[in-house]
């Protein structure tokens, strides 16, 4: 595992973090920031494995799945397992809380059979086994995008553990079959909800509504809106929003509307209620609007997220303003939420073909230093297509047309490059 193991890397990786130990806070936040900054996959580990034993455990579980996402998209998923075996030696692993926290870390890398078997193999470690696990396995399933594990597995682990679901428990199964595109059965498991007398959060309910929206089936959505209020439920922010992104596909004033019934309600409006109404003046061709919302929402006591550049630089990039697009470029570099390749190229291409090769060299240049390493063959593709960079042209001609194209298809840069881009939280 390569600088995992460096006994000279880890006690300098140490003496480092503990300068930041202040506060449990403060050292989270420190580390969050030194693993999310860090691109190469040994050192990420050895910051990681240095910082591991002084957090307690709710940090160390944010922590250890900023380290695993990274270590999937360098698709070190040996690296991920030894690391996750080397922590089920702490004698921490006695608590159900940090037995709960690997079978995450498993779901966060998208390997949901190791999930699985550490939840099946507590006893073994001396773990005990109870709701709370069982909701961490089935987490894992969809946050890995494996929604059609969940029911079977809801049944089969609560049946042979001897499990009483709850209401969260309830809600990821409903969320699961809603992610699936099946609402109408995840009515019925409200049903069976109602029956067995468990709660039905407004985290179960939001998915629903979301769901029928999505299906565009708002007849339905509405009966659901209409229950949360009949059964006493609040209906959060998240919930408005549901309504609101489903109202940003039409006419501004509609999403305005939604935002004012919020406010009525005591609720605030957050980043992404505005940026969906943003999303709906750029859809309108209002792009003056759309700048606006985006310039005033620290005044509205809110920050841009990874959604409100992706949306805004695809937006000004169609309509040829690149300058702007350049400008919420390097607001997103700032920021450390640079949009996916797909939003740049549209904006690299624009600069190249808008007499500014210069800028559009400096945009590669910093997304080179942000990107992982198995995107740099779909850049430097692009520089040789741009004529920017003659060394990339020559790059590109000894790989070969066709093995260019397979490099595209491996990186999934080849399909959905110009699609419209949705706002969402991340």
């Amino acid at each position: 595992m390569g600088s995992f193991s460096s006994y000279s890397v880890h006690r300098h990786l140490l003496r480092h973090f503990r300068r930041f130990c202040t506060s449990p806070d403060a050292s989270l936040t420190a580390l969050k920031s030194k693993l999310k900054a860090e691109h190469d996959p040994d050192k990420l580990l050895a910051i990681f494995s240095s910082a591991v034993d002084n957090l307690p455990t709710v940090s160390n579980r944010y922590a250890l799945d900023i380290t695993v996402k990274r270590l999937a998209k360098s698709r070190r998923f040996s690296d991920i397992e030894n690391l996750i075996e080397s922590l089920k030696k702490s004698p921490k692993i006695t608590q159900e809380a940090h037995a709960s926290s690997l079978i995450r870390a498993y779901a966060s890398a998208g390997m949901v059979d190791h999930a699985v078997k550490m939840f099946e193999e507590m006893h073994v470690l001396g773990a005990p086994r109870s709701v709370v696990s069982f909701n961490a396995v089935l987490s894992a399933c969809n946050r890995s995008g494996k929604f059609e594990e969940v029911p079977k597995l809801f049944k089969e682990l609560s049946e042979k553990y001897r499990i009483e679901p709850n209401e969260y428990s309830y809600g990821i199964l409903i969320k699961a079959l809603c992610e699936s595109g099946a609402p109408e059965a995840a009515v019925n498991v409200l049903e069976e909800m109602r029956e067995k007398k468990v709660q039905v959060t407004s985290f179960t309910y939001t998915s629903l509504l979301d769901a029928f929206y999505e299906k565009g089936k708002v007849h339905e959505a509405g009966k659901i809106w209409d229950e949360m209020g009949k059964k006493g439920c609040v209906r959060d922010v998240t919930a408005y929003n549901v309504k609101v992104k489903n109202a940003s596909g039409g006419k501004p004033e509609g999403v305005l509307k939604l935002m004012d019934e919020m406010i009525e309600a005591g609720l605030k409006p957050d980043t992404i209620s505005y940026n969906y109404l943003m999303t709906s003046y750029c859809k309108n061709h209002q792009m003056e609007e759309a700048m606006k919302v985006y310039e005033t929402l620290p005044l509205n006591g809110c920050s841009a997220n990874a959604a409100t550049y992706r949306v805004l630089l695809f937006f000004l990039c169609r309509h040829k303003d690149y300058d702007k697009g350049l400008e919420v470029f390097q607001a997103s570099v700032k920021a450390d939420k640079i949009p996916d390749f797909g939003t740049l190229k549209l904006l690299v291409e624009g600069l190249a073909m808008d007499s500014e090769p210069e800028e559009a060299k400096k945009v590669i240049g910093v997304v080179k230093k942000k990107f992982p390493e198995g995107f740099m063959k779909a850049w430097k593709k692009l520089e040789a297509k741009l004529g920017l960079n003659k060394k990339a042209k020559d790059t590109e001609a000894k790989l070969g047309l066709n093995e260019a194209k397979d490099a595209d298809a491996k990186l999934g840069l080849n399909e959905g490059e110009h699609t419209e881009p949705v706002a969402t939280a991340t």
